[in-house]
């Protein structure tokens, strides 16, 4: 049994198909398929039942990669010990962002990173808010900014700002003419909304719950569509499709000819942008150097704040 067997298996269990999972681990499927068959030969078990479009996890498989998964943990625990008596700015950072956030803060923030700390480039890896906490979890990534809330898994936290909705809103639409738009307003519009898996999109559903019920015929309620990024969506606004919600950040700062930005009546919507890591993760420098340098992009319009 090996490290490299363990992270094998934990890939599968998170991507769920063979194929992906060896993407994300960066060798061929058949190196992986036959890694994770001579574990499955070496402890006499069967781990995942491999069916026509996905694959799942056994009932004894899931308790192995749960262990797996704190196996793996523990290793990276044991190469940051190693690296204690070095210079902690210096090497690489590991970094998750969700998608609703990196295209915004990024840009910026890598320009400071490289600006205020050369030594500890940072390598970047954009994907959902679950697939960020098992990569935390199982030492792929040091650490990841999201948005609150989302499951408690023991990790370290460093709130970094918070920021509000706006509604965006076609050009002609009557409400472009508004100056503040109440959340009730929403309930008529033909709303957009991201894909499942966004925690974004459940952000929204929060501020207009109506539109989980994607239905096409309820009084009140058109019907809603679907967007695979906010880029995407604001495209889909501004050809008069419907209305969406959008984090503040995520606004162009010079007008838009096809889009108004508009901002919520009191109480305004917002999400809280947490930077986490775990706690076992000794670098402490390297993520005081990752806030400072977050605290140092323009970030119009958030709410800064500090522990």
């Amino acid at each position: 049994m090996t490290l490299t067997e363990l992270r094998y298996i934990v890939a599968v269990a998170r991507e769920k198909h063979f194929g992906r999972a060896a993407e994300a681990c960066f060798v061929s499927q058949p190196t992986l398929s036959v890694a994770i068959k001579k574990l499955e030969e070496e402890l006499d078990v069967k781990l995942f039942e491999r069916g026509s479009n996905e694959v799942s996890v056994t009932p004894l498989g899931e308790d192995i990669i749960r262990q797996a998964q704190s196996v793996l943990e523990q290793a990276a625990a044991i190469k940051e010990i190693a690296r204690r008596g070095k210079d902690p700015l210096s090497g690489p950072l590991r970094l998750g962002i969700i998608y609703t956030i990196g295209p915004y803060l990024l840009p910026e923030l890598v320009r400071h990173a490289i600006e205020h700390t050369p030594q500890m480039p940072l390598i970047l890896q954009e994907n959902f808010t679950v697939k960020l906490l098992e990569m935390l979890r199982t030492g792929e990534l040091d650490c990841a900014i999201m948005a609150e809330p989302f499951p408690d898994t023991g990790l370290a936290l460093a709130p970094l700002y918070d920021e509000p909705f706006v509604v965006a809103v076609p050009q002609a639409h009557p409400l472009a003419q508004r100056k503040a738009i109440g959340a009730e307003e929403l309930k008529q519009e033909t709303m957009l909304l991201l894909g499942t898996g966004h925690c974004f999109r459940d952000h929204v559903l929060e501020v207009c719950p109506e539109f989980a019920r994607f239905s096409s015929n309820t009084e009140g309620i058109r019907k809603s569509f679907e967007g695979s990024s906010l880029e995407t969506i604001k495209h889909m606004v501004a050809s008069g499709m419907g209305i969406t919600v959008v984090p503040k950040l995520s606004v162009p700062r010079e007008p838009q000819p096809f889009v108004k930005y508009i901002p919520f009546e009191p109480p305004v919507p917002s999400r809280r942008v947490v930077l986490a890591w775990r706690r076992t993760f000794t670098r402490y420098e390297a993520i005081a150097a990752l806030r400072n340098a977050v605290y140092a992009c323009q970030l119009e319009g958030v709410t800064l704040l500090s522990e």
